[in-house]
């Protein structure tokens, strides 16, 4: 059963061949919202963007992100500019939500299949002007990248955030301006690279306003801030010994993690061990990264994991090298 959440598309919405266990029109916070349905059971919450308060601000946005499963919800926007915008677009990609559309035909599709990042990679403009183009014109060609802060967390133990930064920054930097940084650690001095480096955490906000002409900012976040990055990429090494562990340590550890990027690190599992975990987990894997020769200059799995992230002049070079 599903929930709808209205305002201006309220008989929009209510023009939908779909089972609706719960209907409120209005304007409400994020909080009013998230107070409202805590315990409450649902498959989808369709939301009319405008029944949010504030919602042209990402902020907003963003806290709707961290007060539900946005695999469960799905955004119909308004006809606005500014919300069709693809500086706007980005952001909520950067935020984590991927099911939004201004077409109500695409709602019961949404219903049966929410978009995984790779579904709205295209979006990923953060040069974009408030005045471009709505998103029913945007096309992979019209999007160029900006400057994106990409964050990386450990889940379990050591999966290897400091080692794959550097692999991914020596793979970036022939295409794009690349920095690292390393929050309360000082792993990076041994890989003796002038554009990694170690900071605490209260100067990372003000280095990182020192490379706003870099294309790409990463970050080995530690127990650094997320709120720093415009996105978070989570890794967890899939070996029994870690899961258990990580289990053990936070038995809710996958509820948290719905809807975020996950990256299996330093992995062993096929195709088929991998659709056994997301089920197991309740979780979606953004990719698969296995054990990997970090003295490699060109490998094709990270070549791949940066497409996918949508650096799109990568793409050429991956097409070049298949194995």
């Amino acid at each position: 059963m599903n929930i709808i959440v209205s305002n201006k598309y309220q008989t929009l919405l209510g023009t939908l061949d779909i089972d609706v266990i719960k209907s409120i029109n209005g304007e409400f916070t994020v909080q009013e919202l998230a107070s409202q349905f805590k315990n409450f059971f649902y498959n989808k919450m369709i939301i009319d963007v405008t029944a949010i308060k504030d919602y042209e601000n990402i902020n907003t946005m963003r806290e709707l992100s961290l007060n539900f499963d946005m695999d469960k919800i799905i955004l119909l926007l308004d006809d606005s500019p500014y919300v069709n915008a693809p500086n706007y677009l980005s952001q909520l990609v950067s935020v984590g939500i991927y099911n939004f559309t201004r077409s109500i035909d695409a709602v019961p599709v949404l219903i049966q299949n929410s978009n995984t990042y790779k579904d709205v990679a295209s979006y990923q403009n953060f040069n974009g002007s408030l005045n471009s183009k709505p998103v029913t014109q945007i096309r992979v060609e019209d999007i160029s990248i900006g400057h994106r802060v990409i964050g990386f967390k450990n889940v379990t133990d050591h999966a290897g955030a400091t080692t794959l930064i550097y692999m991914l920054k020596k793979h970036l930097e022939h295409y794009y301006k690349v920095k690292a940084f390393e929050i309360n650690n000082t792993d990076f001095e041994y890989f003796n690279d002038k554009e990694l480096e170690s900071s605490d955490f209260m100067s990372i906000s003000t280095k990182l306003s020192n490379y706003n002409d870099y294309d790409v900012v990463l970050i080995d976040l530690n127990d650094g801030p997320e709120n720093i990055c415009t996105e978070v990429v989570y890794l967890i090494e899939p070996g029994i010994l870690k899961l258990n562990k990580l289990i053990r340590q936070d038995y809710r550890i996958f509820d948290k993690l719905r809807g975020k990027k996950i990256v299996l690190n330093k992995s062993v599992l096929d195709g088929n061990d991998i659709s056994d975990f997301e089920h197991e987990s309740g979780s979606r894997i953004f990719f698969n990264l296995p054990c990997l020769d970090e003295k490699l200059d060109n490998n094709q799995y990270i070549n791949e994991f940066l497409v996918a992230l949508g650096f799109s002049r990568l793409e050429v070079e991956t097409e070049n090298n298949k194995w």
